[in-house]
């Protein structure tokens, strides 16, 4: 990756994202997706000028629980919570605009 972003192994149950306060980007994906490294350049601009949404960047895979229970199919998708309950999400963003609009949902 080109960024210093990485994703990470993470043992956080669905149970618990419920519970997360606030507004909350759940990013599944792998460091080797090439899809995953590309989105990178477009996700992170967004990202750094809201401070005010917390963003876990989540390996996923065969066999990982929270993106199954997300039904996360294709990396990297992006999933916005506002206090647990999803808002909206883009799957493999290739324009600064589509997660700029994902964003804009939590306003509404």
């Amino acid at each position: 990756m080109t960024h210093a972003a990485r994703y990470i192994d993470s043992d956080l149950q669905r149970e618990i994202a419920d519970g997360l306060p606030g507004l909350v980007v759940l990013q599944f994906g792998t460091n080797w997706c090439g899809h995953c490294q590309n989105a990178q350049s477009v996700v992170e601009p967004v990202m750094a000028n809201r401070p005010d949404v917390h963003r876990l960047l989540i390996e996923d895979g065969p066999g990982r629980s929270l993106g199954r229970s997300y039904r996360i199919k294709l990396w990297p998708t992006l999933v916005l919570l506002r206090d647990g309950q999803e808002l909206g999400r883009v799957v493999r963003p290739q324009l600064a605009g589509q997660v700029q609009d994902l964003l804009r949902l939590s306003v509404s």
